[in-house]
């Protein structure tokens, strides 16, 4: 039996009569969603995965490092998904204080991300905060939105007009998502679902839950960002994960055409289980490659910290700066000098020290305002977050 998602309704866009989805409320029914065979086996798999990932970092002497690090890879992926040209690099070179070639709009996109995310997770654990809700997606879509290219966008507003996506106008699109008349309603069971007790697993819930949300497309621009966020937020509130450590927008990223066309189908053919058995593989892979990177940063630190000590040039603010680095891998000796509270000489003489026992590369090719970056962690971390162009 072929299930019914939701209706199509004729509305006008720009002179144009187009048919836009109204999606049905969820959880999904007639018939229900049903975890057997293969989906089971994903499931049981994600799981696993994801609380060996939890397992992971609760065994790090400082969780901190791999939060910093994971937080900022999945913001550049997530963006980069959107069309933003900037990398892990151009990131971590602003927030050192150091020259990029990125266009800033591009970056500060990225650091909207991390101020959305940081203002999201800061309502759900204060007392009193705001639950997974319309009014926490409004707070984090103007945040997302703020002085970027899409500040003309209503930032924080739930969409007044009708939009699209795909194709040049309402007429050729890909798809079109509900008439901003039924987005109250949409969002309004949407939020209920998820703050409800429903007794299918939390990742499958998540599962449902985002792609649920991208087809309300409820902003006019941000939504694939946020959507991706609210998967993160989910995984956090329903106790899968403690700490945001999940870059999943990586799997998303590798795997694009997949990813539209699971959720095409969900519309068009009523495939609840395909997308499902998507996301869960989604899960799976990047929760084992999360671990696996825990492991390598961790080791990597291990290594360099006994090859500084034992180098015969460390110093006293050299092994400050050193521990600092998983969360500033890239340094100049302004960020240095606030980092570890000294003054630029010291903060200088403390890099040079770095350099000098292989840690540290100066990669500005600058005579003045150089940047330094510890290569082999980056090496690591920025897998995966390259430009798309």
């Amino acid at each position: 039996m072929k299930r019914k998602t939701g209706i199509y309704e004729t509305t006008n866009v720009a002179g144009e009569n187009v048919k836009a989805f109204i999606p049905n409320d969820l959880p999904p029914g007639n018939p229900k969603i049903k975890i057997a065979d293969e989906l089971e086996s994903l499931l049981q798999t994600a799981e696993s995965n994801i609380g060996r990932l939890e397992a992971s970092g609760q065994m790090v002497p400082s969780l901190d490092w791999f939060v910093y690090a994971f937080v900022r890879k999945e913001a550049v992926i997530s963006s980069q998904i959107e069309g933003t040209q900037a990398s892990l690099d151009d990131l971590l070179a602003t927030e050192a204080e150091a020259n990029t070639e990125a266009p800033p709009e591009h970056v500060e996109e990225i650091c909207n991300y991390l101020e959305a995310l940081k203002y999201s997770r800061r309502q759900l654990h204060r007392k009193g905060g705001l639950p997974l809700s319309t009014r926490l997606f409004n707070g984090a879509h103007k945040r997302l939105m703020s002085g970027t290219r899409g500040q003309y966008k209503q930032p924080g507003l739930v969409r007044r007009s009708q939009n699209w996506i795909g194709g040049t106008r309402p007429g050729n699109a890909s798809f079109v998502p509900p008439a901003p008349h039924h987005l109250s309603n949409l969002l309004g069971h949407l939020e209920k679902y998820l703050n409800s007790n429903d007794s299918l697993p939390p990742l499958i819930k998540a599962g449902l839950v985002h792609a649920q949300f991208e087809t309300i497309h409820p902003y006019l621009d941000g939504n694939g960002r946020l959507g991706r966020l609210l998967i993160t937020l989910c995984l956090e509130e329903w106790a899968l994960l403690s700490e945001p450590l999940l870059y999943l927008s990586l799997f998303f990223k590798r795997h694009r055409e997949e990813y539209y066309k699971r959720l095409a189908a969900i519309r068009t053919n009523g495939d609840w289980e395909g997308w499902l058995a998507y996301f869960l593989e989604g899960i799976a892979v990047v929760s084992d490659e999360s671990v696996k990177l825990i492991a390598a940063l961790f080791e990597t630190l291990s290594k360099d910290r006994i090859r500084y000590l034992e180098s015969g040039n460390a110093t006293v603010v050299g092994a400050r700066l050193f521990e600092s680095l998983p969360q500033n891998p890239i340094v100049t000796v302004k960020s240095a000098v606030r980092i570890c509270g000294t003054t630029r000489p010291t903060a200088a003489k403390a890099i040079n020290s770095l350099v000098d026992s292989g840690i540290l590369t100066e990669t500005s090719g600058r005579s003045r305002d150089r940047a330094f970056s510890y290569g082999e962690y980056l090496k690591y971390l920025r897998e995966g977050t390259e430009i798309i162009y």
